[in-house]
Parts: structure tokens; sequence; C-alpha cells
């Protein structure tokens, strides 16, 4: 490629790791990336209203594109429909962060009793219909979405279209999610604590299930076995209740609580921890574990998810478990000093989703994008 790209990033959700993965691709990608993005909230409306805005924002630009490169969040069919005939010809790729196939929803979300749940899932389905190429941030992801889809689109009366699933399984790949890892791996950890510390730094959300991570922590604690905490995270008023009842709970193996300030807390309080028990029921990545990884934390990882794929094959069997009894032996086991896994592989093992590895591989997708219309 003689000259850098001129890319479009269109996010309709522009906050999290949404807006770390888009940031973190203009930082590091050798070619030129415009943001267009809306604030990372109401994220309903936003798969259906962000596309008419976000066209009507380029369409008002006088600039020139090669490439869009979208996200899940985005409504393309509406999208590329509002575009100005002059974007007529570009491609575009969709980025899938997440999916609302196989996304699990809310206990809280009433759209699931009164059946209105199934038309974000169809967002997806002509979204990735309509792209150029689409790229899945995990193996797991990019399985489970196709598997998923095939049932979706039978469950339909007629006219199902089921055609249309090998032009979208041709069109998509795997991209592991980048991420800036630097800081936790420059952190210079070399040994663990005396007094073992548990680390949770995932979104304060009932799908990374928060109750079997603190029960593990109330059967440690019902055994006599010294451990510490950290929680930290996003998270927001209306958090599961159980961060509420374990607040009061583990108040003496509290070393800290809350979100942190910011990416300077964050890196010392991942150096700080020893032991990352994963007890997450949806993660199409799971970039949060990668980064505790990284920093030096024993992870516990289910069997499940695309948390297998960020361990070497040989530490697989060892460090992931099916059942929350097998979580609690395993924990066991590493808190008494009965298994012993070094730590410096895994480390060594995720560095390979650092922007400063993963980077070609999206800049190389890009230009192939472009070269292919």
């Amino acid at each position: 490629m003689d000259r850098p790209l001129n890319i479009a990033l269109v996010e309709p959700f522009y906050t999290g790791s949404h807006r770390q993965w888009a940031e973190g691709l203009r930082t590091h990608s050798r070619h030129n990336i415009e943001i267009f993005s809306l604030p990372g909230r109401h994220w309903k409306w936003r798969m259906h209203g962000a596309a008419i805005t976000l066209a009507r924002e380029i369409n008002n630009t006088d600039a020139k594109f090669d490439a869009f490169l979208a996200t899940d969040m985005l409504d393309v069919a509406t999208f590329k429909s509002l575009l100005d005939p002059r974007f007529a010809d570009i491609p575009i790729a969709t980025y899938f962060h997440e999916n609302q196939l196989t996304y699990p929803w809310s206990p809280d979300d009433q759209d699931v009793d009164l059946g209105r749940d199934r038309h974000y899932g169809w967002i997806n389905y002509t979204t990735a219909l309509l792209s150029d190429q689409v790229w899945f941030n995990s193996h797991f992801h990019y399985d489970s979405f196709q598997r998923s889809l095939k049932d979706y689109l039978a469950a339909f009366p007629d006219h199902r279209n089921m055609e249309t699933l090998d032009r979208i399984r041709e069109a998509s790949s795997v991209l592991p999610l980048g991420l800036d890892l630097r800081p936790f791996r420059d952190t210079g950890k070399s040994s663990t604590n005396e007094v073992p510390v548990l680390l949770w730094n995932h979104r304060w959300e009932y799908d990374k299930n928060p109750e079997a991570f603190f029960l593990l922590c109330r059967r440690l604690k019902a055994r006599d076995l010294k451990f510490k905490l950290i929680v930290c995270g996003e998270h927001n008023k209306r958090h599961p209740a159980i961060f509420d009842v374990a607040y009061d709970e583990f108040q003496k193996e509290f070393l800290h609580w809350g979100y942190a300030e910011d990416q300077q807390q964050y890196t010392r309080l991942l150096a700080s921890a020893d032991i990352i028990p994963v007890t997450s029921n949806q993660d199409f990545f799971g970039g949060s574990a990668v980064e505790a990884i990284a920093a030096g934390c024993l992870p516990i990882l289910p069997d499940r998810l695309a948390f297998p794929e960020h361990l070497p094959e040989d530490y697989r069997s060892t460090l992931t478990y099916e059942t929350n009894d097998d979580l609690y032996s395993l924990a066991v086991q590493i808190i008494q000093g009965e298994l012993q896994v070094p730590t410096a592989p895994l480390r060594k093992y995720v560095e390979r989703y650092d922007w400063m590895e993963v980077v070609e591989q999206y800049d190389k997708r890009v230009e192939s994008l472009e070269l292919r219309v």
C-alpha cells in the first residue's frame, strides 16, 4: 500500500471497551482514522437511531474516505441507505464486539416477556449481510454467532433466506481485540503477597455473574482461608444487589472497593492482586481478564466462552473449571500452595493482543477491504 488510507470509524456506543478499542486503533494504525460517534448510553436506541444521526454527520463533511469501519451497534442497512451517492461504492467492514443473538438478556428487561427481544438480533443479521467483511473478536464469538444465526432464521415461518448464511460466513473472520497492555507488562511484578489477593475488575453487571464470585469468597472465608479482595470495575447506581451485600460482608478483606480513579490506579490495583477468579456468563472476548493476566495475576477461568483462548494449550486443563465447586477446589489448591503455576508464560501468551502486535493484522484487513472493491 503506497499511501495511508482514510477510514471513517463509525461507533454508536462510544464508551468503555468500545471507546478504548476505537482510540487504540486510531493511535496505532498506519492509516488515517476519523471517528464518528455518539455517547455510550441507551443501547437500544443507539441500535435504531445512531445510523440516521451518524450518516447525516458523515454526509455533511467534505472528507473523502477509502473505507468505513463500523461496530455491531450500528444498523448498517439503514446507515448505507442514507449515505450520499458519493459514498455508495465505499466498502464497509463491521467489527463485532458482541451480538444480540447470543448476548444474555437482563432478568429485569421486560422486552423478553413481551416478545420484543428479536429485533436487535435482526439488526446484527442484516448488518453482517450488508458488510463487505465481518470481523469477530474471538473464535468463540465467530462460532457462536454462525450457529445461532442459523437457529434464528429457522424460527421464521417462511422465506427464511438460509442461503445468506453462506454469504455471511464467507465474509467473516476472527480479528482479536487490540489492547494497550504495556502498562500492565511493565509493572515489574515478580512475587505474590503473603496473604493472597483476589481480584474483580469487570463491569458490575448481571452477565459477569458476581453471585458466583462472592459465593467463592464466602466459601473460602467459611473454611477460614485468609485472603484479601480488590473489587474495581465500571458500575453505576443500578448495579446488582449482591455488591451491596458483599460490601458489608467482606469489610475486613477489602483492600480496594469501587471504580479506579485513573489508568495509573487501575494498573497498580491489578499489579497488587494475585488471583483473578473469573465467573462471567457472558464475554465475547474478556479484555479485563486479559489485562489481569498481563499484570501477573494467576487466572482461574471458566471452561466456556472465549476464556480458554487466552491460555496456552498446556495450561487450559489446569486453570479452567466447569462448575462452582470446581472453581472453589481450584482456588483452595492455589491459596494453600498445593497448585503452583508460573505466571510468566501466561503473561507472554497474552502479549499477542497488545496493539503493537495486532495492529498489523488490522491494517492488512483494511487494505484488503479497500482493494477488493
